[in-house]
């Protein structure tokens, strides 16, 4: 942890002077971490380069895309919004790739409007649908079938993705049926066999059994795929206390399948890997609400700022930004001020002992943090901010109450 004169920094920004100036709860993003993840993430596929794709929904802020874009990566949408904050942002339409099982007629006609990748269909239906719109304009479209490899990906329900029982493309059936009728298509150029099974994987085992399905799907189809989207769901590890998805593993993992197979080249969707420990939220405590059996920390962040511990049971790293020598007897229960009991975000023993409107720091929130928030309880969205050395920007400003009402 970077703590200097037991004061948390993020940075060079110390955090209890961030909240002093610009309120909470607050969302502060570190510039270095988010460079740091994609050089990374380059560095350890170099070897067949593939084409990074930025799954826009895990962190659709306008400025975080545009550093992501500066950075050399494209752009994964699953909406007509995200796509239009990647083309804002300066992404190439030939960078972006649209995913997504439901895309209304309105924004296939956008898409095919702003030519970008791919459109990866995920439905007979769907690819009916780009055909027919495709053939209205008299243009060509590049697609790709999202097939699903009924692969579990051991991680939690709610992300799963690529089980034959989710919604999610096309069983191996299916797949062969629309690579015919794609192929015999005016309209569609089928260039890309699209999976994602799921997100926050840490073990490798659920993509080495995708990739099998993979190579036996490609040997029974005579048709030859230009792009292998692999999508994205790497991990991180949350507690701290574990490591994150083995990249360099995965990495040759990769080269042995793509060995196998006639050149393709291949396209990931990270998210979660990119920005996830690039976010902190800082929340203030309001009061501090004692029990028998535990002390409750009812801060000013709750639920509709930070969905995840709610939604998804999820953990995240807690600690107080200024560091004290005496730990508490009690247990600490961190809570947020909305009317539901899911509204809390994790209990721990032997915690520095805590007083009210001290600062706490929730760790790992870039990723479907702000991005998962919304206006419950009518509840102004926290204010956003960018974090570069000793530079700080606001890259969001916080809501206002009237704005909302």
């Amino acid at each position: 942890m970077n703590y200097i004169n037991k004061e948390f920094l993020i940075e060079n920004a110390y955090s209890s002077r961030l909240a002093k100036k610009y309120g909470t709860p607050l969302y502060c993003y570190s510039y270095k971490k988010l460079k740091e993840n994609i050089n990374n993430f380059k560095k350890n596929f170099k070897s067949f380069s593939p084409l990074i794709c930025f799954a826009v929904k895990a962190n659709s802020n306008l400025h975080i895309i545009k550093e992501i874009k500066k950075l050399g990566l494209g752009a994964d949408v699953v909406s007509i919004g995200e796509m239009m904050i990647a083309l804002k942002a300066g992404i190439n339409p030939k960078k972006i790739v649209y995913s997504g099982v439901g895309k209304t007629s309105a924004e296939i006609n956008f898409a095919i409007n702003k030519n970008i990748l791919l459109i990866n269909a995920e439905s007979q239906s769907e690819i009916i649908e780009i055909e027919k719109i495709a053939k209205l304009k008299k243009k060509n479209v590049d697609i790709g079938i999202r097939l699903n490899p009924n692969t579990d990906a051991k991680t939690l329900s709610q992300i799963s993705t690529g089980k034959k029982e989710n919604k999610f493309g096309v069983d191996e059936k299916t797949f062969f049926k629309l690579v015919k009728y794609s192929t015999m298509s005016k309209n569609l150029n089928l260039k890309c066999l699209s999976v994602h099974i799921g997100s926050q994987i840490i073990d490798l085992k659920p993509y080495e059994k995708m990739l099998k399905v993979i190579e036996k799907v490609l040997k029974k189809t005579n048709h030859n795929f230009e792009f292998i989207d692999l999508g994205g769901g790497m991990g991180i590890s949350y507690n701290h206390d574990k490591k994150n998805l083995n990249l360099k593993r995965y990495n040759q993992i990769i080269k042995k399948f793509l060995k196998k197979i006639k050149k393709k080249k291949i396209i990931f969707e990270p998210g979660r890997s990119i920005v996830g420990n690039t976010g902190y939220l800082l929340s203030k405590i309001i009061y501090i609400k004692k029990n028998k059996t535990k002390d409750f920390i009812i801060l000013d962040a709750a639920m509709n700022d930070l969905m995840r511990p709610a939604l998804y049971g999820a953990k995240h790293k807690t600690f107080a930004s200024i560091k004290k020598g005496r730990i508490s007897k009690k247990t600490y229960e961190f809570v947020g001020p909305i009317c539901e009991t899911t509204d809390k975000f994790i209990t721990l023993k032997k915690f520095q002992k805590l007083n009210e409107k001290d600062i706490i720091i929730i760790c790992d929130v870039g990723a479907y943090g702000m991005s998962l928030s919304s206006n419950y309880n009518t509840r102004p969205k926290p204010a956003e901010l960018l974090i570069k050395g000793s530079k700080i920007t606001i890259i969001r400003k916080r809501q206002k109450l009237l704005d909302i009402i």
